[in-house]
């Protein structure tokens, strides 16, 4: 499913119903060597009409909605509140969800409420660190849309407020809960590609809108926007539509495209190998197309080192002469596994035994003792029974969303105060890792950091 696809999640929302989870449990056969994924899934427990999750909105921009409508599928979830800095966000939210829907400019109008359980943060960027504090601090768990954070600082803020509310925290890298990222975690696990060496991920795209040049309403004004709320701990500026409406285009609101996009490609990365991340990262890029008045870069390459003795290459193009493309390439030394669009496939190429002899430019009566002793050593092999599988692809079922599946994990823990897939640490060490990048452009030099204790060195 492609980012922008779920931002404009109306034109498709009444295609999404029920089927949506039955699919999920289905199974067939696609082809040779190509099969349905099949996950075990524990079957939802009853929920009685008075148990129901109620939930807020804190941001209803495109990601804020699109997270709502996929919140409010999951059984006995139920969205009482929204609060945005537009009127007409706020109108929306009541053709919605209902005209009863309680909408405010003012989130701590909604926390203060007590028929709130959880909230969604879809805020820019610089709001989540105070929005996600003050939410938790009020009794209510979170949903906090990525990246975690703004600004390093962020972080251990964040971490030890979880801590001290003993509220849930999950982060919204949704790839965390996807069956096709576990199913690629098995696959690595079980050594289906060898050591691995290599990962390499890419999120291309080429259009305005995935370059994030958003509508703007002909009605933005100071009148209908909160600006002064919206700027928060930003500079403070003259009233800008354009700024309040594309706040990923500028660094004072967003983390560009490192917190947007790479953070994706980092937390899956992190959840099919175990890592908790790289110790030393690189990167370089510009602004190459979009120079609309924006600081925010549209091509940004990347490159970093992993104690567990694998390098990661990031690149994300805003003008890539295609259409949107989000993929990872792991490489092993027996194999690649690719992930794509809702599918995961291996190749295996398995390391030779023999490795062979160049020995043509040698006197003959050498060339015959190194043949006799590499006969020796390498003895020929008659290979039995059916050939090994060389290419493999398994495919996640029609309608399938792990976004439904993180919010779906995400409620879960609510209920049973269990810990979520993707706590404060894990989002914390996903976005400090891609932040790296910002940093190294920045500085144009190599930035060091401390996976395990999640601290920059450098």
């Amino acid at each position: 499913m492609q980012i922008w696809n779920r931002r404009h999640f109306l034109k498709t929302a009444a295609a999404v119903s029920a089927a949506t989870v039955a699919a999920s449990r289905a199974v067939a056969a696609t082809g040779k060597n190509v099969f349905l994924l099949t996950p075990e899934q524990e079957p939802a427990r009853p929920v009685a009409a008075n148990d129901h999750i109620q939930i807020a909105l804190i941001g209803a921009g495109g990601q804020g909605m699109y997270d709502t409508s996929e919140a409010i599928q999951v059984p006995g979830v139920k969205l009482v509140a929204v609060a945005d800095c537009y009127n007409g966000r706020l109108e929306r939210s009541k053709e919605l969800w209902g005209a009863d829907t309680f909408t405010t400019r003012d989130y701590n109008e909604i926390l203060a409420r007590k028929d709130v359980d959880a909230v969604i943060i879809g805020t820019p960027d610089h709001w989540h660190k105070q929005a996600s504090i003050d939410s938790m601090k009020a009794g209510k768990d979170v949903y906090c849309e990525k990246p975690m954070i703004h600004i390093y600082s962020d972080g251990p803020a964040m971490i030890e407020t979880a801590k001290t509310s003993n509220r849930i925290i999950q982060i919204g890298s949704q790839r965390v809960s996807s069956i096709i990222y576990a199913k690629a975690k098995d696959l690595l696990a079980s050594g289906a590609i060898g050591k691995l060496n290599m990962v390499t991920a890419r999120w291309d795209r080429n259009s305005s809108m995935g370059a994030w040049n958003y509508t703007i309403p002909p009605d933005a004004s100071p009148e209908t926007c909160d600006w002064p709320r919206f700027e928060g701990t930003a500079p403070k500026i003259p009233f800008s539509a354009e700024r309040f409406f594309q706040w990923r285009k500028w660094k004072d609101y967003g983390t560009g495209v490192a917190g947007d996009l790479f953070v994706h490609l980092f937390s899956g990365t992190h959840f099919i190998t175990g890592s908790h991340g790289p110790t030393q990262g690189m990167a370089t890029g510009g602004l190459r197309y979009w120079k609309d008045g924006r600081d925010a870069l549209d091509v940004v390459l990347g490159l970093f080192d992993y104690p567990q003795a694998f390098n990661l290459s990031l690149r994300v193009n805003f003008v890539d002469g295609g259409d949107e493309s989000e993929g990872l390439l792991f490489t092993g030394d027996e194999g690649t596994m690719e992930i794509g669009g809702g599918w995961v496939s291996i190749n295996r190429v398995p390391r030779e035994k023999d490795p062979g002899l160049t020995i043509d430019t040698f006197p003959k009566a050498m060339q015959a003792q190194i043949e006799a002793e590499h006969a020796k050593k390498y003895p020929r092999q008659h290979p039995e029974g059916a050939p090994a599988a060389g290419f493999e692809k398994f495919v996640a079922p029609d309608g399938y969303s792990d976004s439904y599946d993180h919010f779906k994990n995400f409620f879960a823990s609510v209920r049973s105060r269990k810990p979520v897939v993707e706590d404060a640490v894990f989002g914390y060490r996903a976005a400090g890792a891609a932040l790296l990048s910002n940093l190294s452009i920045q500085k144009k030099e190599v930035i060091k950091w401390d996976p395990e204790e999640m601290k920059l060195l450098s």
